[in-house]
């Protein structure tokens, strides 16, 4: 597969026109974890302007309500975006349909508004149908080999594992900290079926996709929905298996190998691309509308 570099823009104004919706990562393209990147709400909200739905799509492994509740504490206006989809909404979609279910939850307890009013019970590992996997208790110290005993102990019950968020890592302020992701490539890496819920996955773009459908009243082309995306993996890998366009933010969790964060070098760009075989229809530093 031959990857052409795609431009360089200078904002989302730029190809507006060529879209009719939007689907928005947040972690990396509208805040780093700390504080929201300028530019940012004045864009969203001009594309909004113009009559189409931004819908924000998100790995958090929590519903949507937190997150709604996380962006307007980080300062993005509600008037920037429609609709918020999450790989928790995905997860506990499929959760719903699995009533009585026992669980073991590894995660820190802000993740626990995943479980809220399911027919689900939390106990120990001795008792658990399935693991489901939010995160680290706490991501500011702990990394994966922390957990090699338990998912050991849960490895020999054959307890399937359910990943409420596929991201590896994450970038808080200039941190990079480890997700729910990374626990379920060692549990795999040791042995355990592992399920992801969330980007690059088809479920969660199915959410997405009737959340739009239902904003504008019909159905939309793919390619006439933007993906604006930071990684790789999840939003461009996404967006390309579903046929959507793709905006790559460069100075999300990539940034290092693209040279300067606010200036990235074109060729270093296309040759990274390259490699992952992507093929995203424009990029720049940081969303913004011009």
């Amino acid at each position: 597969m031959t990857v052409t570099i795609p431009p360089r823009i200078a904002g989302l104004s730029d190809i507006a026109a060529e879209h009719d919706a939007i689907l928005c990562d947040i972690w990396g393209v509208v805040h780093n974890g700390v504080a929201l990147f300028p530019g940012v709400a004045e864009a969203l909200t001009k594309f909004r302007q113009q009559g189409k739905p931004v819908v924000m799509l998100t790995n958090a492994p929590r519903p949507s309500g937190p997150i709604h509740t996380q962006l307007a504490r980080l300062g993005l206006p509600r008037e920037a975006y429609d609709e918020i989809v999450t790989s928790g909404d995905c997860t506990r979609d499929m959760l719903a349909g699995r009533p009585g279910l026992r669980i073991r939850h590894i995660g820190p307890e802000r993740d626990l508004p995943l479980f809220d009013d399911l027919d689900v019970r939390l106990c120990g590992a001795d008792e658990a149908e399935m693991v489901v996997v939010t995160g680290l208790y706490d991501d500011t110290v702990e990394t994966p080999e922390d957990y090699r005993a338990e998912l050991g102990e849960l490895l020999a019950r054959g307890l399937p594992m359910v990943c409420a968020n596929p991201d590896l890592v994450v970038e808080r302020g200039t941190t990079m900290i480890y997700c729910a992701g990374a626990i379920g490539a060692l549990y795999k890496e040791m042995g355990g079926a592992v399920t992801l819920y969330g980007k690059p996955f088809q479920g969660v773009y199915d959410l997405a996709f009737a959340r739009i459908y239902t904003l504008v009243g019909h159905r939309l082309a793919p390619s006439r929905i933007l993906a604006i995306g930071d990684a790789f993996a999840t939003d461009l890998r996404g967006a390309q298996i579903n046929g959507i366009s793709a905006l790559f933010v460069t100075a999300g969790i990539h940034a290092h190998e693209m040279g300067p964060t606010a200036d990235p070098d074109h060729a270093k760009v296309g040759a990274v691309l390259a490699r992952e075989q992507l093929t995203p229809v424009a990029y720049l530093p940081y969303l913004c509308w011009a």
